[in-house]
């Protein structure tokens, strides 16, 4: 049964045995942060695989406030959050509806039917706003203050205190489709915040698109290209050129903003989903039941019906304005720059809420047990363009962006280069600064074996191959904001079709009977 919200996913943490009530007095700034990191990098028995959740119920400034943090800062908790035993499981059901059986007859067709009717179910639904939670208590006006919520300062040189976990929804103009994305919020102040929209993101593609549809003429077009991050090339810092700010001056572009939601729609969230599948409908996969949405108070959008808060309001297309530093998940601060702002017209929320907040950093942290799910989840999705790939891997060290090693079937020569190219034409995959490719027999999940099969098996200057191309915007070391080069690492064996003709050895392997016969023999002396 699908966690109706954030409430319910609480109740089960606490049920597993995974969730500690922190009582103690903590101050949102900078403290809570540090119990977090502690807790992400601890783990049972010191192992690292994930501290617990942890609820904060004392939280200084802020009388009968919590703080739900590391929600997802486990295995155990991200099966237990999307209801599996594996997380392999959700990529088999994909699998499932991207390669159903053909029917062969009336009774195959019959048999489908129960399965199209579970797709249908997953759609999102607007329910009666008198029966959200989330619509509990409404403000408006000079009742607006977002600082009434124990907001987090992470690390000491952040700009101020971020919304780290929010769940933010913008509507394409032009498809009309919602996007559900997950973007960090400076607070600036009661009223106001920061919307980090990197330029390749969905929601700044929205933005942009609500821009050309404001002006006509060619000439701000290129201007209006580079405004959504960054600023303007040649332009001092917030700068939009007087001939563009006063065409678009005063049109808006409507967001809402979700903080506490079920942890299958939190998720979905961060998923690098195409344009043109909108993130609720994957939540509803994930959950097997639809999400409930509402219609907001103040603009044109839905927003979850259990969450725990909601932020309505809009940002001007005229207006940026400086945002950071912010300590992010690369483990380095990332510097000041020119994001919209986000102007808040309406507060809604449950009573009493529960404000629910991350940490990113120095890996791990619970980042990297989310990215771990994306990249078991997503992996068929992969292989509907490159069927070849056989698993990949995301270290957390890597953080996401920087480092993918694959495996693949090889079955000509420079087929390692045409995946590594293939990755880095796919979505959000085009950000990975290092790809790594190995045969079908190397476990990718291993680093072990993975570093020892990349130092043995490559010649550097035959097997290592340079491209220019978009870079994350979180990158400090590329030559240029957004663009720089990218590394392709060819560890699979050589071919004579390559130019390669020596003979190539085999790796020393026992066989598998003497293995099996000396098990049990291993036991018996206890290793």
């Amino acid at each position: 049964m699908a966690f109706e919200g954030l409430r319910d996913w609480m109740k089960a943490l606490e049920k597993a045995g995974e969730l500690k009530r922190v009582r103690a007095e903590v101050s949102p700034i900078l403290e809570m942060a540090e119990i977090a990191d502690r807790a992400a990098k601890s783990g049972r028995g010191g192992t690292g695989a994930g501290g617990p959740a942890l609820l904060f119920e004392n939280v200084t400034g802020y009388k009968g406030a919590q703080v739900l943090m590391n929600q997802f800062g486990s295995e155990r908790r991200m099966r237990l959050a999307l209801e599996v035993d594996s997380l392999d499981d959700v990529a088999k059901r994909i699998e499932t509806l991207l390669h159903p059986v053909a029917p062969s007859g009336i009774m195959d067709k019959l048999k489908m039917l129960p399965l199209l009717a579970e797709v249908g179910s997953f759609f999102p639904k607007t329910v009666d706003a008198r029966k959200a939670p989330c619509k509990e208590v409404i403000l408006r006006g000079e009742q607006i203050d977002v600082l009434q919520f124990p907001i987090l300062q992470t690390w000491p040189q952040d700009g101020g205190r971020f919304i780290t976990l929010p769940c933010i929804t913008t509507r394409d103009p032009k498809s009309g489709k919602r996007n559900l994305g997950m973007y960090r919020m400076q607070v600036y102040d009661g009223k106001t915040t920061g919307m980090h929209w990197q330029r390749q993101k969905n929601a700044a593609e929205h933005l942009r698109e609500r821009l050309r549809a404001t002006t006509s003429a060619r000439a701000d077009q290129v201007e209006l290209m580079a405004i959504t991050a960054g600023g303007t090339a040649g332009a001092p810092p917030g700068a939009i050129p007087p001939q563009v700010a006063a065409r678009i001056h005063g049109e808006r572009m409507e967001v809402a903003v979700a903080i506490g939601t079920d942890p299958a729609t939190t998720f979905s969230a961060i998923v690098p989903a195409p344009p043109e599948v909108e993130e609720y409908l994957i939540a509803g996969f994930l959950r097997q039941r639809a999400v409930e949405l509402v219609k907001c108070e103040t603009v044109d959008l839905e927003v979850p019906a259990h969450a725990e808060i909601i932020l309505e309001g809009y940002v001007d297309l005229a207006e940026l304005r400086t945002e950071g530093p912010f300590g992010d998940h690369t483990g380095f601060y990332t510097m000041q720059d020119e994001y919209p702002v986000f102007h808040i017209t309406c507060i809604t929320h449950r009573k009493d809420p529960i404000y629910a907040a991350t940490i990113v950093g120095k890996p791990p942290m619970e980042d990297a047990w989310m990215g771990k799910a994306v990249e078991r989840i997503f992996l068929p999705l992969m292989r509907l363009t490159l069927p070849e790939i056989c698993d990949i891997h995301l270290p957390a060290e890597g953080v996401f962006h920087n480092l993918m090693i694959v495996s693949i079937r090889k079955s000509y020569a420079g087929h390692a280069r045409k995946v590594m190219h293939g990755i880095w034409a796919m979505g959000q995959a085009m950000f990975t600064k290092c790809i790594i490719v190995l045969d079908e027999d190397c476990d990718v999940q291993n680093l072990a074996e993975v570093t020892l099969r990349v130092s043995n098996n490559i010649d550097p200057e035959r097997d290592i191959q340079f491209t220019l191309g978009p870079i994350d915007t979180l990158d400090h070391s590329s030559r240029l904001p957004n663009y720089g080069s990218k590394m392709g690492i060819d560890a699979t064996r050589k071919w004579p079709a390559e130019g390669f003709h020596r003979p190539w050895p085999q790796m020393v392997v026992m066989p598998e009977d003497v293995r099996s016969r000396v098990d049990a023999i291993c036991r018996s002396l206890g290793f």
